[in-house]
């Protein structure tokens, strides 16, 4: 079976206190549309472990040190024309050097009909 994708589900993981920021920016740029809803988001509270090397500018947390972030997974559909745009916003809009940005791919329930 061959199928389109049109649109994906994007995830990023984001601090508490920035979430907001985030998926308003995310869903300005044109995220978060399902059908005839717009910012169309759910996040869940996760707990978020990095260490900074060295060369890093960490928003939170020291150099080589384990660090544990209260955080929320941000979740939306994207069009897939959107995708650089709503990404670009993210990333402005996030406050990490580096978050944690996945990208998955969706088919369209139509497809199976």
């Amino acid at each position: 079976m061959n199928f389109n994708v049109n649109r994906v589900q994007i995830f990023v993981t984001v601090p508490v206190d920035n979430v907001e920021n985030v998926r308003k920016a995310v869903c300005e740029a044109g995220a978060g549309i399902i059908g005839e809803y717009s910012y169309c988001t759910s996040s869940t509270r996760v707990t978020g472990t990095f260490i900074p090397s060295e060369n890093a500018k960490p928003y939170i947390g020291e150099l080589n040190k384990l660090e544990y972030v209260d955080e929320e997974k941000l979740e939306f559909v994207c069009d897939v024309d959107k995708v650089k745009k709503v990404i670009e916003q993210l990333r402005t809009n996030h406050p990490y050097e580096e978050p944690a940005i996945d990208i998955v791919p969706l088919i369209d329930e139509k497809e199976f009909y």
